[in-house]
């Protein structure tokens, strides 16, 4: 499917598109941003590069597993740029394991561009640590998930229960790749550390399967009473139907929108899953500029960057 942005956006970034794909290296990487103040966020996305001499795998992981083989911040602009978005959250990839070097550095070639969720070991060493020394290079969330933990137990470790409280402290999120039966757990440790930010990425999963349950959504929408939780509106291209304009995600986005209001939702790709196997980006972003009724247009910055900027940027 081609991908189509409004003219607005289009005329917007232009200049920047050209310019990250042709700009000797040395000229400054704020060139590619254009405003980056007025533009939207993509609250997720994850990059790599081929250069694995550079960048090494963490170990179990092959290149061939890594598709598309390269998604560099120049291959991300590509399909983001002419969409108008200006800013965008990095998310530590699972091929480089605890290395955060990659998205570090990527970070530190267009400033003001990105910002990062980092990954770090909580079975070993000092995780509070870790985290405020990636808190100093504009790291301002890290990614967990239950690995393979048991769901009901996974967050009750000491070195997760010291990664919330470092996050309270600090106001860095805690961002969570979860399935709706970690759901639960994730509503206890909201109610034990209250003044930690939280982050849901796409919708908990609800709908990977093909199926949008009530039940799950109920209980995500429960998360809606702990004031510093936010959930990721994003992976359209992976949860429901799965097909473009994804309109049958609609009634839960708005479900979502009744709990959380906009000031706690925030868009995002998912990138660069969002762009393969016959999705584009622009179709994402769409959902949520152009496809959902009702919305002022205070409502759609808070989706669109808001709130992501907030979380991320503040």
């Amino acid at each position: 499917m081609e991908e189509t942005c409004s003219r607005r956006g289009c005329l917007k970034v232009a200049a920047a598109v050209v310019g990250g794909m042709v700009l000797p290296s040395g000229t400054s990487s704020s060139v590619l941003a254009g405003d980056e103040s007025d533009g939207a966020i993509d609250a997720h996305v994850h990059v790599w590069t081929p250069e694995t001499e550079r960048y090494p795998l963490a170990a179990g992981f092959r290149r061939d597993e890594m598709k598309p083989p390269s998604f560099t911040p120049e291959q991300l602009f590509e399909h983001a740029r002419p969409c108008g978005v200006s800013r965008v959250v990095l998310i530590q990839m699972s091929f480089y394991g605890f290395d955060n070097s990659y998205m570090l550095d990527s970070m530190r070639r267009f400033p003001r561009v990105f910002s990062g969720v980092a990954v770090v070991d909580d079975s070993s060493g000092d995780p509070p640590a870790q985290m405020r020394e990636l808190a100093k290079k504009g790291v301002r969330g890290f990614r967990i998930y239950p690995r393979n933990l048991p769901v009901d137990g996974w967050l009750n470790g000491d070195g997760m229960q010291s990664m919330w409280k470092c996050g309270a402290e600090e106001g860095l999120a805690m961002c969570h790749l979860v399935n709706p039966d970690a759901v639960a757990a994730i509503d206890r440790n909201c109610a034990k550390f209250p003044d930690t930010p939280v982050v849901i990425d796409h919708f908990a999963r609800i709908g990977v399967d093909g199926a949008i349950r009530q039940h799950d959504l109920d209980a995500l929408c429960r998360l809606a009473r702990h004031r510093k939780t936010h959930v990721k509106v994003s992976a359209f291209y992976a949860l429901g139907a799965k097909k473009a304009p994804y309109l049958d995600l609609i009634p839960m986005i708005r479900r979502l929108l009744d709990a959380f209001g906009p000031e706690r939702l925030m868009w995002a790709t998912d990138c660069p899953y969002q762009v393969q196997e016959g999705h584009a980006y622009a179709d994402s972003i769409a959902l949520v500029r152009d496809r959902l009724d009702g919305l002022s247009d205070g409502d759609r910055e808070w989706l669109l960057w808001k709130t992501a900027e907030k979380v991320y940027f503040g």
